[in-house]
């Protein structure tokens, strides 16, 4: 959906995200969200009644039920579905976007749980609400690929813990080895958990 189609709530907490994802939660000011949005200062308070910290907790909601539908798109984009050709598709959303844009964004619900995971409780809660609603999709695709059950939410993990830290360090290394190293090392691994694969 383009951001001219959201109305200044969903823009407010879209741009928070945005933000997040570049800057952390502690340089991300609710008047910077504002402007980024193009919504006025007083909208603030009147949609955000929590101040900055129910916008974060916002945003973060918004990335991580983004990343879980981010799924069945990575899916329609293989000819035939595997567990490694997901996580190859997943990566590849953060080494195209490096390639072409530069590497100054990152997750944003990382950037809330490293920045208030021990010092704000609802946005830890949130973060972990988040990732949990990213695993969920992803290790529904894994069973359907055939991944016995019991198998595919740590199999899940697996993959969005590698993805996250790969992402981390090609941020640091501005450079996307870690993101690629991950796809070909892990691909045959997922692949292998297939039920009869082998």
């Amino acid at each position: 959906m383009a951001q001219s189609v959201r109305g200044p709530r969903e823009r407010m907490v879209f741009s928070a995200a945005q933000l997040i994802r570049r800057d952390g939660v502690a340089a991300t000011g609710m008047r910077e969200v504002a402007a980024h949005a193009g919504a006025p200062r007083g909208s603030l308070q009147h949609y955000f009644p929590g101040g900055k910290e129910q916008l974060v907790n916002e945003a973060v909601d918004w990335a991580g039920r983004y990343a879980g539908k981010r799924v069945a798109r990575f899916l329609a984009a293989l000819d035939e579905p595997t567990p490694g050709g997901l996580f190859a598709e997943m990566v590849r959303q953060w080494t195209d976007e490096y390639e072409t844009s530069g590497f100054a964004g990152g997750c944003p619900v990382a950037a809330a749980t490293v920045d208030c995971a021990e010092s704000t409780a609802s946005t830890r809660a949130a973060a972990a609400a988040a990732f949990a609603g990213w695993t969920g999709p992803v290790a529904a695709a894994l069973t359907d690929m055939g991944v016995p059950e019991e198998r595919a939410g740590a199999l899940a993990t697996l993959m969005i813990s590698a993805l996250e830290g790969a992402i981390l360090m090609a941020r640091a290394e501005r450079d996307v080895r870690a993101l690629t190293t991950v796809a070909r090392e892990l691909g045959p691994l997922l692949d292998a958990a297939v039920s009869g694969a082998g």
